[in-house]
């Protein structure tokens, strides 16, 4: 059994971009005085989502990558469904990095926008992509 090489590569980005998020976030936090939620702030409610998305997705994806990466050896799938994933959730938290990006701001500007676009996208169709992959592996594993 092979270690998991490409699921350990992109979670390594994983956890750090993770830990970024989480501390703009709790800095914020501090510096608007709003400890538990967000108020009225869409400021801090944009940092949490960041935060808070790549947390939804990145915990399950990474399992699976890995699941799939020790069936199979790892191959040419499994590294480009985790760099999919990992540019789409680099390119979701450019799109956060902007209010036009999370709240679609009038006079924003449109890269933020596209930005969000390509990293749910991303995300999505590389999460349904690993999971179809797995399961096909699975069903004709002998």
């Amino acid at each position: 059994m092979e270690f998991p090489y490409v699921a350990a590569f992109v979670g390594a980005f994983l956890i750090i971009l993770q830990q970024i998020f989480m501390m703009i976030a709790g800095t914020y936090r501090g510096k608007v005085s709003i400890g538990v939620g967000f108020g009225t702030d869409k400021e801090l409610e944009r940092k949490i989502r960041r935060h808070g998305n790549l947390a939804e997705n990145a915990a399950i994806f990474l399992v699976v990558l890995g699941f799939a990466e020790l069936l199979t050896g790892g191959g040419i799938v499994t590294t480009a469904l985790g760099l999919t994933f990992l540019v789409a959730r680099i390119c979701h938290g450019i799109a956060f990095s902007s209010l036009s990006g999370s709240h679609g701001q009038e006079n924003g500007a449109r890269i933020f926008v596209l930005c969000r676009l390509v990293g749910a996208l991303g995300t999505g169709l590389s999460g349904i992509g690993l999971g179809l992959y797995l399961l096909f592996k699975l069903a004709t594993q002998t």
